[in-house]
């Protein structure tokens, strides 16, 4: 039986410890009866109350952020630019809209399968390393908005993958320059000299 995290690891009141905690954990999907896996190795904490580079920020639910406000252990995926689409896992409480942003995975399992969705001829860092690469090569899209992590669809495994904090690396996230002074919050989450991190 595949080791699911737990809701209870999402329902933690600290988005960015989450996101820590996120590296090195296994993102699995069984997309039309075919799997894919890939290991975190790069993520983004958003805090929906206080963090103006969070889509819920300063606690506004719209039609797109509904999701943001579900139950902890919920897949958030918008689109991004109108082509990318992006995965983020929300935590915390019900309508408190923390959620972590999975950045770059490490292709684990059906590697054929994601260099195929890529449209690329050979698995390489491209395929994976960036949040809307990731979200191609392992079949997710917006369909997927709301999905429970804890199903079938789409899970998160600990597969006893050992990281030590030291080999956690913390800097300021991605394109989030609009958020002004919260722009430079060091939320964002890499596994030490991974070259499956974005650039």
């Amino acid at each position: 039986m595949p080791n699911i995290l737990p809701r209870s690891f999402y329902e933690r009141d600290d988005v960015v410890q989450i996101s820590k905690d996120l590296i090195g954990k296994v993102l699995c999907s069984k997309i039309d009866g075919v799997y894919t896996a890939g290991v975190i190795v790069e993520t983004e904490a958003y805090n929906g109350r206080t963090d103006s580079a969070c889509h819920a920020f300063p606690d506004v639910r719209t039609p797109r952020t509904a999701t943001l406000y579900g139950k902890p252990g919920l897949a958030y995926v918008y689109l991004c630019y109108g082509i990318h689409h992006l995965f983020n896992v929300v935590t915390n409480k019900e309508g408190l809209a923390d959620a972590v942003l999975i950045r770059a995975v490490e292709p684990l399992e059906g590697e054929e399968l994601m260099v195929d969705r890529r449209d690329k001829k050979k698995l390489a860092h491209v395929i994976t390393n960036g949040p809307g690469k990731l979200s191609q090569a392992l079949g997710i899209t917006t369909s997927l908005n709301g999905t429970d992590l804890l199903g079938d669809t789409l899970t998160i495994e600990e597969r006893n993958i050992k990281i030590s904090q030291d080999d956690i690396e913390a800097s300021k996230r991605i394109g989030v320059d609009y958020a002004g002074e919260d722009a430079n919050l060091p939320w964002r989450f890499t596994l030490k000299g991974s070259k499956w991190v974005s650039k």
